[in-house]
């Protein structure tokens, strides 16, 4: 089973933060926020990743290019240029990297990615983290026999929010007043059928579009997540899970 993280987006809320990374290289805790990320799956035995890039996609494509080097001690061998690593800090993953496009919207980009896919996929945001049980999470999509599952989490309320009644998803309403008070949290599930709701087009969106439609068809599901979710939207976010982090507070930390 793969795990699509989406990041390619400009994150222009981090102002100018992101003039020089993209925004799942925002580090938390001296590491990129998708490394964390990543761990959270792996810490599940979910080892396979396809990362969808854009903006600034080089830096991300560097930064796996180069893993085993910043997270180890080494030597190099100037003469001949063989390195020896000292210690054994070592992700075993399986990383494909894929340039999906400056401009290309999500549902578009998930597209691109089809001929890397499995039938049954994992697929999240570059820039949340939670304390979410990911087997768990794959069990119940498998039972339900819907095309998609989608994390609902308790949100800022500047974000969307998800309209469902005992877990199928209703509709996606955009900057909402009241109501449940859930978004979609990212942490998603899906088959690969899904696809056929996309287009490789660059303007093929994914929320405001794929699963609009998917809702209306009752093929949504909601995993519900009460325990910890927050995302690196914002400066005052990132400085916030560094300092969760920092003091030992940091819940989505599943891993030793």
């Amino acid at each position: 089973m793969k795990v699509v993280i989406l990041a390619g987006g400009f994150g222009s809320r981090l102002g100018h933060v992101t003039e020089l990374i993209p925004k799942p290289m925002v580090e938390v805790g001296g590491r990129p926020i998708i490394w964390h990320i990543m761990k959270i799956y792996a810490s599940y035995g979910f080892n396979e990743f396809v990362i969808a890039l854009g903006y600034k996609g080089n830096i991300i494509k560097d930064y796996f290019h180069k893993l085993q080097s910043y997270n180890s001690d080494f030597t190099v061998d100037t003469a001949t240029g063989e390195i020896t690593y000292h210690n054994n800090n070592i992700d075993h993953w399986k990383v494909t990297l894929v340039d999906t496009g400056l401009e290309t919207l999500k549902g578009g980009r998930i597209k691109r990615l089809e001929n890397y896919l499995d039938d049954i996929n994992m697929l999240t945001y570059g820039d949340g983290v939670a304390n979410i049980n990911i087997k768990d999470l794959v069990n119940f999509h498998k039972r339900h026999g819907k095309l998609v599952t989608i994390t609902g989490v308790k949100p800022p309320s500047m974000f969307g929010e998800v309209i469902e009644k005992e877990g199928l998803v209703l509709s996606f309403e955009e900057k909402p007043q009241t109501s449940h008070g859930l978004i979609n949290g990212g942490y998603m599930v899906f088959n690969k059928e899904m696809l056929q709701y996309l287009s490789a087009d660059v303007n093929c969106d994914f929320e405001f579009g794929a699963l609009e439609k998917l809702a209306e068809e009752r093929e949504v599901m909601t995993y519900m997540h009460e325990g910890f979710w927050e995302c690196a939207d914002t400066v005052r976010d990132v400085n916030h899970l560094n300092k969760l982090w920092e003091t030992n507070k940091a819940e989505w930390k599943l891993w030793n």
